[in-house]
């Protein structure tokens, strides 16, 4: 266990201390209507959130490999333990709920330490950015609708939306309407404040001017409600009081506050880490976060978390450490002991100002927006996580969130990007008919790209696709399975269904592009003969070539396109030559040397039939033979050599050529070890271990044909 603590420590730079203890005072100031008012959500007294803000942070620092995020009292966990204790009918600040809280907090937090134990960090993985935005979103919403009877006078509301709606309705019948005009001018001054002077922590300021309005205007004796006074004094350590709770419910709330807390955190963390350049240890944030929750159990306080909205103005500020934090700790601790006398005379429509604007930048609207225009079913999942979190309570929120993180993943894989590809005229590859309208099908050949894992959920769509896109005059049918890595048995017995289904018909059919590790499963679920029935080949190109198909293409151009598509001509080698080496070891495994040798001869023949080889340059051997592009260094120069090999095998006609021919292979093989030396000099000394293993191979493999070349060259 590589535990460090202290990590973000390591190795400070002392010139950051000013700026880092700044920023910690100002997360310290920031904190105190934040926190008071989250605490107040969870269900338990004010003065809890400031409590919350001590011990919770310093553990958290101690452990956190992250420099900038702030720990702390936050709205998510508070808003699920707020609805556990509606739920279990436990009434706000009663002495049940301060038996509750505590407990929740503590199994949060050894929740949090099983997870570490278990290498959960990755179950966050399985959460997707949607249904977190979503829950999210869910959670503040509901939160904000708990405070807007408060911001009149009145008590906070409880339940899900349609219990909060009614309550709102009925707390509008006896507004006060001093406590909704502080509320809103405080909210409105927040949100302007913000934008204008984005670095004054304008919830200091309002927090000030709701005091002077006390102190000055006694706003209390015309219906204002105030926050409770707080004696000053550092918290009292408790131990958790698990005989007076129902243990089921609290363990089973822990657990869901501990997934939420792993996961907002984990995914909130590594976003700062990533937008800043530096490195988290996954799994020790989530020992700093049991750390954190345990602590906050014993001195009475709801579940914490990683605060977004903090972090976010910690950057704002500069803080390059968790000295921040530190600081921000000590700086409350200091607060509590001697300066908690303003917390009396703070009004509570203002604190409630200030907790709803804090959530209101927790809202995900640029997410859902974002969503809405890239993507139509995540945008679905969003809303559907929200809504059910408003309408079902977070509880339920955080089941069905975790249910559509998997349903997203079905969607995916059950309906994959996938295309249907065809040739652009003067070009080389294959493209997507459907977005490039230069595209033209191959006549009588379809090419599909099935771009996702095949398996049992998804094979129906592959076969239905190709089935529906089949022609009276459809001669082959290529699949690029180049994203294709896996099969299981039900893919297995839906491509061999396809494959006879075609033959019956009179269709070539092809698999390409894919790994051999495919055909590996592929003779491993019962379907290698495929593989020895020639349905399956490296390339497309290679496919096309086996079926007969070579260029110029015979494409199905629109009349009126056609003067836009005039192909020039190519020559190409046979299919096994057309996807160089690799093609060999890839298909044909062991008789790799029996069909490269064949490839040889036919290379030989070709040089047969070239015209003027005198005028033949040691580039043009490689452009004469088009599909050469595609060679690597080592295997172009093996090629090379074996071509050497069979030399004396042209015609006596040609034996004056001879020595032009080996010249240029020579000027050729020196060229590409110039090349290596100059663009990857690591490979240099690969390249010539490779010729010396290649010299021993031909000794085994072709020994007559070497002793021949090697008498042809002393002879020269």
């Amino acid at each position: 266990m590589n535990l460090r603590l202290f990590p973000t420590l390591k190795n400070y730079n002392l010139r950051n201390l000013p700026g880092d203890i700044f920023s910690g005072i100002i997360i310290a100031a920031v904190s105190i209507p934040i926190s008071m008012g989250y605490a107040q959500i969870s269900g338990i007294p004010a003065i809890y959130g400031l409590y919350g803000s001590v011990f919770p942070i310093l553990f958290f620092a101690l452990f956190s490999t992250s420099k900038q995020f702030i720990f702390g009292v936050d709205a998510a966990p508070a808003a699920i333990v707020g609805s556990a204790l509606a739920s279990l009918g436990i009434a706000a600040e009663s002495p049940d709920a301060l038996a509750c809280v505590p407990v929740i907090a503590f199994f949060a937090g050894l929740w949090l330490l099983i997870f570490y134990f278990l290498h959960a960090d990755r179950i966050v993985d399985f959460i997707s950015t949607p249904v977190m935005g979503g829950f999210i979103s869910g959670i503040s919403l509901t939160i904000i609708l708990m405070q807007i009877p408060k911001l009149m006078g009145r008590d906070a509301g409880s339940g899900e939306l349609p219990e909060l709606l009614h309550y709102i309705f009925l707390a509008a019948r006896s507004i006060s309407l001093l406590s909704l005009a502080m509320g809103i001018s405080a909210l409105i001054l927040i949100r302007i404040g913000k934008k204008i002077f984005p670095k004054v922590p304008m919830s200091i300021v309002i927090m000030i001017l709701g005091v002077l309005s006390t102190t000055c205007f006694h706003v209390q004796n015309h219906g204002v409600v105030l926050l409770q006074a707080v004696e000053p004094g550092f918290p009292t350590f408790l131990i958790p009081k698990f005989g007076e709770v129902a243990l089921t419910q609290t363990v089973g709330r822990g657990l869901m506050v501990a997934v939420v807390i792993m996961a907002e955190t984990l995914l909130a963390e590594n976003n700062f880490a990533f937008k800043n350049g530096y490195k988290l240890n996954d799994r020790q944030e989530i020992l700093a976060c049991a750390a954190g929750n345990i602590s906050a159990s014993f001195v009475g306080c709801c579940p914490v978390n990683g605060s977004i909205s903090r972090t976010a103005m910690n950057e704002q500020y500069g803080g390059t450490s968790q000295v921040v934090s530190l600081t921000a700790g000590i700086t409350m601790a200091v607060l509590l002991f001697g300066f908690t006398g303003f917390i009396g005379y703070l009004p509570v429509p203002v604190l409630t100002a200030i907790v709803i604007s804090a959530l209101m930048d927790v809202v995900e609207v640029h997410l859902a927006i974002r969503l809405y225009k890239v993507s139509r079913n995540e945008f679905y999942i969003f809303m559907a996580a929200c809504i059910s979190v408003l309408f079902l309570g977070t509880i339920y929120g955080v089941l069905i969130g975790i249910i559509l993180s998997f349903v997203a993943v079905i969607l995916k894989a059950t309906a994959p990007p996938r295309s249907f590809r065809g040739i652009i005229p003067g070009k080389e590859s294959y493209y997507d008919l459907g977005r490039n309208r230069h595209a033209y099908p191959i006549q009588h050949v379809i090419i599909y790209r099935f771009n996702e894992n095949l398996f049992f959920a998804n094979a129906k769509v592959f076969q239905e696709d190709l089935e529906n896109s089949l022609k009276e005059d459809t001669k082959v049918v290529i699949v690029d399975a180049s994203s294709i890595n896996s099969i299981d048995i039900t893919a297995a017995d839906r491509i061999e269904a396809i494959a006879s289904n075609m033959k019956r018909r009179g269709i070539q059919f092809y698999i390409t592009e894919h790994s051999s590790s495919l055909n590996e499963q592929m003779r491993t679920l019962g379907i290698g003969h495929l593989i020895k029935e020639g349905c399956v080949r490296r390339t497309i190109l290679a496919a096309l070539n086996d079926a007969g198909i070579h260029r110029p293409y015979n494409l199905e151009i629109p009349e009126s396109e056609k003067k836009l598509a005039e192909l020039r001509s190519h020559s190409h080698l046979p299919a096994e030559e057309e996807d160089t080496l690799e093609e060999f070891a890839w298909a044909f495994g062991k008789e790799t040397v029996q069909e490269l040798e064949q490839a040889t001869h036919t290379i030989i023949e070709h040089l047969h039939q070239m015209p003027d080889i005198e005028r033949l340059s040691d580039e043009g051997i490689k452009e004469h033979f088009e599909s050469w592009h595609t060679l690597g260094a080592l295997d172009e120069d093996e090629i090379l050599h074996r071509i050497e090999l069979h030399i004396d095998e042209l015609p006596e006609e040609m034996h004056k050529e001879h020595r032009h021919i080996v010249e240029l292979i020579e000027k050729r093989r020196t060229r590409i070890r110039e090349k290596v030396l100059e663009e990857h000099p690591e490979l240099a000394a690969r390249l010539e271990q490779n010729r010396i293993r290649l010299e021993k191979r031909l000794e085994k493999q072709n020994p007559e044909a070497l002793r021949k070349w090697r008498e042809w060259k002393k002879r020269e």
